[in-house]
Formats: C-alpha cells, sequence, structure tokens
C-alpha cells in the first residue's frame, strides 16, 4: 500500500489542535495529518522579522521530516493556522491602560498596559503575514497561511480574551459538535458570520483593512 502523503498543519496551541486536528483528519481522509503545535506566535516571537520568517517556518517542516526519515516528497502540502492579533489595525487603536494586567482584545481596540510594545508587535507581525501569505511553496511543498481574526476562540466560539481553561473547554465542545458532522464543520468555516468567502488574495486584503484584524 502508498505511503499516505502527509499534510503538515501548524497552530499555535494546544487548543488549536484539540479544536481543528480531529476535524482536519476527517477532511484530509487520504492524506495522513500531522499537527505541530508551535506553542506561540512565530510571527511576532523575539528575534522574529520578515526576511526570517520562511525559514523559521522551513526549518519547523525540516525537523520533523528528518525525525521521521521523510523527503520533502512525502508531504502533500502545509497548512499554516495564525491568529491575527489586531496585527494590522491603526496604532491609534492600541490604547495605554495601566490598569490592565493582561492584554484585552476588542472589536474597537487593543488595551494594553504596553502600548508601544504592542505597537512593535504588530508591526513586526503584519509584515510577516504580508510575507507568508503570499508565499506559495516552502521547502518546495504548496503552503498556505489561513488566519482566524482575532484568534481561534473569536472565530469557533466568538469569545475573546479566553483564559487557557476556557480554550480547552470550549475547543472540547467544539469537536464534540462536529466529529459526525464533516460538512457542518467545512460550512460553519465556510458560510458563518465571520467568513470571508473571497478567494484567497482578497481574504487578505480584507483583513489588513481598518479593524478587520480584531
Amino acid at each position: 500500500m502508498a505511503r499516505k502523503k502527509i499534510v503538515f498543519v501548524i497552530v499555535e496551541g494546544p487548543s488549536d489542535d484539540e479544536a481543528l486536528g480531529v476535524m482536519l483528519e476527517k477532511v484530509f481522509s487520504s492524506s495522513s495529518v500531522y499537527v505541530h503545535i508551535t506553542h506561540g506566535d512565530i510571527t511576532s516571537k523575539p528575534g522574529t522579522n520578515p526576511s526570517k520568517i520562511r525559514t523559521i517556518v522551513c526549518d519547523i517542516v525540516k525537523k520533523y521530516a528528518n525525525s521521521n526519515y521523510l523527503k520533502k516528497t512525502n508531504f502533500q502540502q502545509i497548512i499554516h493556522i495564525t491568529d491575527t492579533d489586531g496585527a494590522y489595525i491603526p496604532d491609534e487603536n492600541v490604547v495605554e491602560d495601566s490598569s490592565v494586567s493582561k492584554t484585552k482584545y476588542s472589536l474597537t481596540e487593543i488595551r494594553t498596559s504596553n502600548a508601544d510594545g504592542i505597537r512593535e508587535r504588530n508591526s513586526t507581525k503584519s509584515r510577516c503575514l504580508n510575507v507568508l501569505s503570499t508565499t506559495q511553496t516552502i521547502w518546495n511543498i504548496p503552503y498556505q497561511l489561513y488566519y482566524m481574526s482575532c484568534n481561534l476562540d473569536h472565530v469557533l466560539h466568538n469569545k475573546q480574551n479566553s483564559s487557557d481553561e476556557e480554550k480547552e473547554k470550549d475547543a472540547v465542545a467544539f469537536v464534540r459538535r462536529y466529529r459526525q458532522d464533516t460538512d457542518g464543520f467545512v460550512k460553519f468555516l465556510a458560510e458563518s458570520d465571520f467568513s470571508v468567502t473571497s478567494d484567497y488574495v482578497d481574504s487578505w486584503n480584507y483583513i489588513k483593512q481598518e479593524l478587520n484584524s480584531l
């Protein structure tokens, strides 16, 4: 029997894997789905910049391949899922608030005790997203970057600023809801109020406008 091609999925956290991993295995049932958790946002971590971001993603894939004695030809595609985190909003919508202990996101602003730090993060992240969203291959493997605006919890559960415990519970509930309903899962992503149903390029143009990345 021929070895299944690998769909390599990159996500930021465990709750992303729990919510999407099982469902993506069903969507790509003819392939072998591997979900890699980066445990943080690789597009804005210290030391990241637009000139390095393709290499950072490539190294993630190569490390997995080398650990499992795989070649690039064993991969079908790379799907990278990221949060937008308000990366494209105007600087004036990042509001300094010394009373906030943890950065708070809403549909109109980011409220934080370190506004300059968030603005710098947004600058780095948005430029890295610009690079990756126009990248077609990494290590000669088809690559596409998809976003959750502002984050996975916002998209799947209409929540922002969820705690880790809430993320865990919501991820489990989401899988239970759609585990036996793959068509419903695809329809939810494609036709819900949050969906941008234009093509790939247009969807990225949309998220860069005004406050759409919140």
